[in-house]
């Protein structure tokens, strides 16, 4: 079908291929090409006709989806997305399916299966939307995985969570510098690629990547261990250090807030914003409102327009800002929204921006 997405789903379990298969098959613009048990089916439906997008679950008999998942990005680099349990070892295999090159998740419960799949259809249908607009060169140079936007029926803005600023001027300055990252799409390995290249002195980082509950400990766990820096999933009331970075629980918001000189996050419930939880925009506006020109925003490579109102408002409360170019992107969304709205003070290549974060150093 020309200008359709052609989708393939590999799950060894029956039920998912059926209902998945059947939400794609009835999507407009999107086709199921096959629905097949496991990757060495797969395999051979794939010398016939490659698929546009692949909807691949990690824990297979024969072969599991991350050896699969190799061998295509080994082979011909196309977008997957993993449909994986919300488990402890669900979480932990999909973080190793992000490293291996997958370009989002959706989180699938061990029960109520069938319920879920059909309940989560629309936020199913934007993940592979999504994944077919990745940009196949930057899969090819290194593995990657986020989380598409979750579908809401309204789009709530950072209001729902902290209302705005009565005006932009900036709190009074410390000695703490701040840095905020928002991504979503192609994040994982955008946040890999920058933290791994960051001295253990740097200012301390508060991270947003739009990720399911459950996935986001796993995720900083594994940074942690390959980074200089510290990484952990944020707590509430955790103190920001230099050092550090703080990553927000999937599934609850993320606010930054200002005890005297120093830094703290608030991990708290609330409704999507802009259909996530967390949010990019919630985050930002905090900063903007608590930390002003103390910080540096950073919006990253994700699809929608999550972060961009909030960069724009930390722009004007004196923070430095800056995007992710459009070539190092998986997805350029959410960063090119940010320059639309004129939050950008400067757009850079991925490999640049652990250095404009060491600047915040200096300033």
């Amino acid at each position: 079908m020309q200008n359709s997405i052609g989708v393939l789903v590999v799950d060894d379990s029956a039920v998912v291929r059926k209902v998945v298969g059947a939400l794609l098959q009835a999507a407009p613009g999107i086709h199921l090409l096959h629905a097949v048990a496991d990757p060495l089916l797969a395999i051979e439906r794939m010398k016939h006709h490659w698929p546009d997008v692949i909807v691949l679950d990690v824990e297979m008999p024969r072969m599991d989806g991350i050896t699969f998942l190799r061998k295509i990005m080994a082979e011909r680099p196309t977008p997957v997305v993993i449909c994986s349990t919300q488990t402890e070892r669900g979480a932990e295999t999909t973080v190793a399916a992000m490293a291996a090159g997958a370009v989002s998740v959706i989180a699938k419960p061990r029960l109520g299966l069938k319920e879920f799949l059909v309940d989560s259809g629309d936020e199913l249908v934007a993940a592979v939307r999504a994944a077919a607009q990745a940009n196949v060169k930057r899969l090819a140079a290194r593995a990657s995985v986020a989380v598409a936007a979750p579908h809401a029926p309204v789009k709530l803005t950072a209001d729902a969570i902290l209302p705005a600023a009565s005006d932009s001027r900036a709190p009074l300055q410390t000695t703490e510098r701040i840095v905020a990252i928002g991504t979503s799409t192609g994040g994982t390995q955008a946040l890999e690629e920058v933290l791994t290249a960051l001295p253990r002195v740097t200012p301390g980082i508060v991270i947003v990547q739009h990720m399911p509950e459950k996935f986001t400990a796993a995720f900083a766990e594994r940074l942690d261990q390959v980074c200089q820096i510290r990484v952990a999933e944020a707590r509430h009331n955790d103190r920001v250090l230099p050092g550090h970075a703080l990553i927000a629980p999937g599934g609850r918001h993320m606010l930054l807030r200002r005890d005297g000189a120093q830094y703290f996050v608030e991990v708290i419930d609330g409704p999507l914003v802009n259909r996530h939880r967390p949010s990019v925009d919630v985050l930002f506006r905090s900063v903007a409102r608590n930390a002003g020109a103390n910080a540096l925003g950073v919006i990253m490579t994700g699809m929608g327009d999550d972060g961009a109102a909030g960069l724009l408002e930390m722009r004007k409360a004196g923070a430095r800002t800056i995007a992710q170019d459009e070539e190092s992107c998986v997805v350029y969304g959410m960063p090119k929204e940010a320059v639309k709205r004129g939050g950008v003070e400067k757009t850079v290549a991925l490999k640049a921006i652990d250095r404009e974060i060491l600047a915040q150093l200096g300033r």
